[in-house]
């Protein structure tokens, strides 16, 4: 099942999170996040940008959100966006399921495009981006030092939807989630995961 995330979830989240943070260097945090953390930043998404989770047999097997891409005005209609799955859920289509289910969410929102930076080299991450259309647009070299190393960072763009010449002001979560349409686009994604 694949629902919007809660501040309640943030335990599950950081266990999710925290090896990432530890073991790798996809995530540039140098530390992993406590749970007050990771429920804070759950809280503050809302109501603006969706959070969401992957439920697999009552585990919080992966999880996904978008966020504000820059603070400047005309940039409101694109967001960052992320997913992360669970070491013993990976490759079960829990990242391609949550990725579904939020892009149909931001659509109904009404943001135009999508933005992923993703720390090189990582190959399953590159693929499940460019498997929905992410075209790389840049990189920025050497820009962080973790683990022992200068990392590259690599920026894909998805464009969500047609870009209006005149384009309404992107809508809030709270204001989608009464519409007919927030169910389907919540569980869009949910015929890609494998249990």
């Amino acid at each position: 099942m694949i629902r919007l995330a809660d501040e309640g979830d943030a335990p599950a989240i950081r266990s999710v999170y925290a090896p990432i943070v530890r073991n790798t260097a996809v995530s540039f945090e140098d530390d992993p996040p406590s749970d007050a953390e990771m429920a804070d930043r759950v809280a503050d998404a809302f109501p603006e940008f969706p959070w969401l989770v992957c439920e697999i047999d009552d585990e919080i097997a992966g999880y996904a959100y978008a966020g504000r891409h820059r603070e400047r005005g005309a940039y409101r209609w694109s967001v960052d966006v992320s997913v992360y799955v669970a070491a013993d859920h990976r490759r079960r289509g829990v990242g391609r399921g949550l990725y579904e289910s939020l892009f149909e969410i931001l659509r109904l929102q009404g943001f135009c495009n999508a933005y992923a930076g993703i720390a090189l080299p990582n190959p399953a991450s590159v693929a499940l981006h460019e498997s929905f259309g992410f075209e790389r647009v840049g990189v920025y070299e050497s820009v962080g030092f973790k683990r022992g190393e200068w990392r590259d960072v690599g920026w894909w763009q998805s464009q969500l939807r047609d870009r209006p010449e005149d384009p309404d002001e992107p809508r809030y979560l709270a204001d989608v989630r009464t519409s007919e349409r927030f169910e389907a686009a919540l569980s869009a994604g949910e015929g890609s995961v494998q249990t």
